[in-house]
């Protein structure tokens, strides 16, 4: 149980449901309920869809290209942590106009709920746990965001704007601390 929770919590990071809450809120403002749902089904199902092909496929490809896990570690880790120094200190995220046709698949799905910092994580997690519990802990960070993103509503009265915007802040914080992790770990290994 505890590797899975080693699994879960860097995921649940990265993933960052919380935080990318308050621009969900701002992209679905306006809309009727049925929409909304319809958007958050195709979200999960988008996210889901991308993290499971790149974590079957990704490996391969890393592979073929001669990539090593430490070498993965290292680029993966400066990665995670220049996305969590750019959420840092950036204070708002730009929204721009979209086709509510897609808006669940981009940029919901993608980029927003598995993008780069959760596909490195997982692969990075594949190699330290197993492809089992990456997929479940996975599976579990996107459901949690759907339902997250399903109760937006009460959720954003109960914490408001601002405690949305705190809770992205500690999660990008704790995502810089696991990538210097990642990169540290990379490095020794290396050696």
């Amino acid at each position: 149980m505890q590797d899975f929770w080693l699994c879960f919590i860097p995921l649940l990071v990265a993933v960052d449901a919380f935080g990318t809450l308050p621009l969900f809120v701002n992209l679905i403002e306006g809309l009727e309920r049925s929409k909304i749902r319809r958007i958050i089904v195709q979200s999960v199902f988008t996210g889901l869809g991308v993290a499971l092909c790149f974590l079957f496929i990704g490996k391969w490809v890393l592979y073929y290209l001669g990539i090593t896990v430490a070498d993965f570690m290292i680029a993966g880790g400066i990665l995670l942590l220049l996305f969590s120094i750019s959420d840092l200190l950036i204070f708002e995220k730009r929204q721009r106009q979209l086709d509510l046709e897609s808006l669940g698949a981009v940029p919901l799905g993608v980029p927003l709920i598995v993008g780069p910092a959760v596909l490195t994580t997982m692969i990075l997690l594949t190699n330290q746990h197993g492809v089992y519990l990456t997929v479940l802990s996975a599976v579990a960070n996107i459901l949690l965001a759907g339902i997250i993103f399903w109760f937006s509503g009460i959720l954003t009265r109960l914490i408001g704007k601002t405690g949305a915007k705190i809770v992205s802040k500690l999660a990008s914080l704790l995502l810089a601390a696991i990538a210097v992790m990642m990169i540290r770990k990379g490095i020794v290994e290396f050696l």
